[in-house]
């Protein structure tokens, strides 16, 4: 496990709490978002600013943190490759275990859960939340408007931007049969069709 760093943007200290069960600490920031913090095709890019809007609170087993995270997402339109942007307002809520009691839930087998997040000291880590709430939340195929025609699929062209556009396509089972009509759309015929 990695020493958290307590001047990291990310990262809080609960000794305010005192570990006194009922005890509140309302926390409002900006802060930068972390690296990675999306999908391949949208998401909120690395020093964005993301608002947090929590509230910290001390119960027997931890620290609760509850509250939302909001920041803009930038991407890409699944159809059209346009930019795409999109303001998120996510909720989140997770609770942070002292140290002591994950240990000894782990001893007693009565805490089955991997992923329990633990408080190191009087710090914890609110990344991996924010990133566990923030990348679900995102559209799976972000469009830049939902009847977004996308792209033709044989020049590329934007199809919003020339709704009228088409090509003149031959099915290949008549590709000889235009071949064999002239050029002002008279059909050629050929010498054994000219003796009959």
């Amino acid at each position: 496990m990695t020493t958290l760093d307590p001047r990291a943007p990310l990262v809080l200290d609960t000794r305010q709490l005192q570990r006194r069960p009922g005890t509140m600490l309302e926390v409002a920031r900006t802060v930068p978002a972390p690296e990675g913090l999306g999908t391949d095709v949208i998401g909120i890019g690395e020093g964005e600013p993301l608002e947090l809007d929590l509230r910290l609170e001390s119960v027997i087993e931890g620290v609760l943190v509850s509250g939302s995270v909001r920041g803009r997402a930038t991407g890409a339109c699944v159809r059209c490759l346009e930019p795409v942007e999109e303001d998120l307002d996510v909720s989140v809520q997770e609770l942070f275990a002292y140290a002591d009691r994950a240990a000894h839930h782990q001893e007693v087998g009565a805490d089955e859960d991997d992923d329990q997040r633990v408080l190191q000291g009087d710090l914890l880590d609110l990344e991996p939340v924010i990133r566990d709430s923030v990348v679900p939340a995102l559209p799976f195929q972000p469009v830049c408007r939902p009847d977004c025609p996308g792209l033709c699929s044989e020049c590329g062209a934007r199809l919003a931007d020339d709704p009228d556009h088409h090509h003149e396509s031959i099915d290949p089972r008549w590709a000889t049969l235009q071949q064999l009509a002239s050029t002002d759309g008279s059909v050629t015929h050929t010498t054994e069709e000219k003796r009959n």
